[in-house]
């Protein structure tokens, strides 16, 4: 694994799970001071980190999963917190139906409990299969699951899209999911 990416791991570990291993804190909306997120990364003695490449760790992640604010002086993940934060997600009326890859050593959970966040505030869920086989991948042996969407919305479920174009609900009850055949 590349530098670049240990970086961007452990920038993802402080903005969605643990600001204070760096010694800093994120606002209610998960945003995290600029200097303060280089400067404590720097301090850790893990990293070494510059604002030009904290751009390029933001630019060129494939899942786009931090974003600034306008002058660049604020950074937030945009999804995938286990701490309280409102990343004020915009409210959407899902697709018919969406996926969510996962392994096999989760199916009979998933199968009795449904799809819940476990550490996180929402389930994260694919627009398209490939997307969820290689979410899926990362577990093992991919499973993936379609989610009949359009009869959660019409039961009062709320989806929200991410700016990274991640779809999240709190939960998807079993009622809703179907187990796609592998291929």
């Amino acid at each position: 694994m590349s530098k670049k990416n240990n970086t961007s791991i452990f920038i993802s570990l402080i903005l969605r799970h643990k600001p204070e291993t760096i010694g800093i804190s994120l606002d209610e909306h998960g945003w995290a001071d600029v200097q303060d997120l280089i400067a404590g990364i720097n301090a850790s003695g893990r990293h070494h980190l510059d604002m030009e490449r904290l751009e390029e760790i933001v630019r060129t992640d494939e899942k786009q999963r931090y974003s600034f604010n306008e002058d660049h002086t604020l950074i937030r993940a945009n999804q995938g917190h286990s701490i309280p934060v409102d990343v004020e997600l915009e409210e959407k009326i899902p697709p018919v139906l969406l996926y969510h890859g996962t392994g096999e050593k989760y199916v009979s959970s998933i199968d009795e409990q449904g799809l819940i966040p476990k550490s996180r505030l929402y389930v994260h869920l694919s627009a398209d299969i490939p997307t969820a086989e290689k979410v899926g991948g990362r577990h093992g042996k991919p499973v993936i699951y379609e989610i009949d969407c359009r009869k959660m919305a019409e039961d009062g479920y709320r989806f929200y899209l991410s700016v990274n174009h991640v779809w999240l609900t709190k939960a998807v009850p079993p009622r809703y999911l179907k187990k796609m055949p592998k291929s």
